[in-house]
């Protein structure tokens, strides 16, 4: 699978929830959220939390509990935003989703490359 880098931007960290606070971030700064969002990549312990919640979690599209062992997260404050770049050969709809669940719709991906 191609590696893709993806550029993300976060206005306001310190307030980004996702919506159901089993799952949502909850740490500190950037570097706890990069390393939160990290491990969500690399395995599927949220993934299969979110997924045991659900009504129905045999209806759940496996497709969504894809990890990538490899994947690389780094975060900075810059400008009172945090920028986060995000390494992973992971589709975007499954890095959207573990997004999501952390922190909601408080991202904004800015740019992708190929990594």
């Amino acid at each position: 699978m191609a590696r893709n880098r993806y550029y993300l931007s976060i206005a306001d960290l310190a307030h980004a929830r996702g919506a159901d606070p089993r799952f949502t971030y909850d740490g500190a700064g950037p570097n706890d959220f990069a390393a939160a969002l990290q491990q969500s990549l690399r395995d599927d312990g949220l993934f299969q939390r979110w997924r045991a919640a659900q009504p129905d979690p045999d209806a759940v599209d496996a497709s969504l509990g894809a990890t990538d062992p490899a994947a690389q997260v780094g975060a900075k404050v810059v400008d009172l935003h945090t920028e986060v770049d995000l390494v992973t050969e992971l589709p975007m709809s499954v890095v959207r989703h573990r997004l999501y669940l952390l922190i909601g719709a408080a991202w904004q991906l800015r740019d992708m490359r190929a990594a």
